[in-house]
């Protein structure tokens, strides 16, 4: 007799879902212990019931092991495809550079003028183009950086002028600034010109005094 195929859904039943529970699970159990002597396999097995009871089965010495060296493995796999990643992403970014690369290279040699027997009109109009705004911005720069140089001239200009004002300054000032000599101050010059205005005097004393004459009045 030909076995109908169960409809894979929630049992509803509460009895018949219990009794299902059972013989699978044993047969799963039974399953996993035929895979690990026939193959030589490490199985781990773990299962909850519904009312979250623990049956487990480990071909190894415990469950934990497998676990612990199922998490290695998976950590391994990761790193690896981690890098894996990582060089694939590396070689498409290679090879991103070595295109822009090449294409520098080709606008390099336009621009100098040559390879341009493939280049179309269009090309060419293009090329015209970024030449003329990259002339233009070349003479800007170079006003930019006259005028900026103008500036520095124009700036030292007033800095030197205002220092050869001040210079004038005080120059002129140490000049008018001489404190004249007073009267108590005596110098050799005007020793000798003492002792000469004395001679002159001296000279005109000489001689017998003058004779003064006294009025007489008639006596009374």
């Amino acid at each position: 007799m030909v076995r109908g195929k169960t409809e894979m859904k929630r049992i509803e039943n509460a009895t018949s879902r219990q009794v299902t529970f059972s013989k699978r699970r044993n047969g799963l159990l039974k399953k996993a212990f035929e895979l690990s002597v026939l193959c030589d396999a490490e199985v781990a097995l773990v299962i909850f019931s519904p009312r979250g009871k623990l049956y487990e089965f480990s071909s190894s010495s415990s469950i934990t092991k497998t676990v612990e060296r199922y998490q290695k493995r998976v950590h391994d796999l990761g790193s690896n495809h981690k890098r894996e990643d990582n060089s694939q992403q590396a070689k498409g970014e290679t090879y991103g550079l070595a295109r822009k690369i090449e294409q520098l290279e080709i606008s390099k040699r336009k621009f100098l003028g040559e390879g341009l027997d493939a280049s179309s009109i269009e090309e060419l109009q293009q090329l015209e183009n970024q030449l003329e705004r990259s002339l233009t911005k070349i003479r800007a720069k170079k006003y930019q950086l006259l005028r900026e140089e103008l500036d520095k001239l124009k700036e030292k200009e007033r800095n030197l002028t205002a220092e050869n004002k001040m210079l004038t300054e005080k120059y002129e000032m140490g000049r008018g600034g001489i404190i004249p000599r007073t009267s108590s101050t005596t110098t050799s010059e005007d020793l000798d010109t003492e002792e000469s205005e004395m001679e002159v005097v001296t000279d005109l004393l000489i001689g017998p005094p003058p004779i003064r004459h006294s009025k007489k009045f008639p006596p009374n």
